[in-house]
């Protein structure tokens, strides 16, 4: 059936579910996870006629790249318990729907597995669903954890 499953994480706790699950089907399948986490794209910033500089930008970048290296990190750590190949992957896209579809494909994953928020009303509306996006562009078969 699928023998790499890519687990889309953004650390909050329903993310953390789905990775559980997740790495659980990996083991029942003795199939491999690549854990993910996409940085979105950070465009400059501008308020009041001020802007952001590239270097200070490029430092929001960095912790943003810490944080999310020690999400992959913790999802890794349970593929290891549970003797399940694993690596992890943080990369930087437009969105983090384009992200996760880019990187099923990149690395051949026949699998998406991610948490949806459910959000609804005015937090969908602004918000987005990246759920949603994934599920309505991927080419790869997508399991939702909600």
């Amino acid at each position: 059936m699928f023998k790499h499953i890519l687990i889309c994480t953004d650390g909050s706790t329903l993310s953390n579910k789905a990775a559980k699950g997740g790495v659980a089907l990996a083991k029942g399948l003795k199939a491999k996870v690549t854990a993910y986490y996409s940085i979105e794209d950070m465009l400059p910033i501008y308020s009041e006629g001020y802007a952001f500089d590239q270097k200070t930008i490029d430092g929001f970048e960095d912790g943003i790249r810490v944080a999310a290296q020690k999400r992959v990190d913790a999802v890794g750590k349970l593929a290891k318990a549970a003797g399940v190949t694993f690596t992890t992957l943080v990369t930087k896209a437009d969105s983090a729907d384009e992200g996760i579809i880019q990187a099923a494909k990149k690395h051949k994953c026949d699998v998406i597995i991610m948490a949806s928020h459910g959000r609804g009303g005015i937090a969908k509306l602004f918000m987005g669903s990246v759920t949603q996006n994934v599920l309505a562009h991927s080419k790869v078969p997508v399991i939702v954890y909600r």
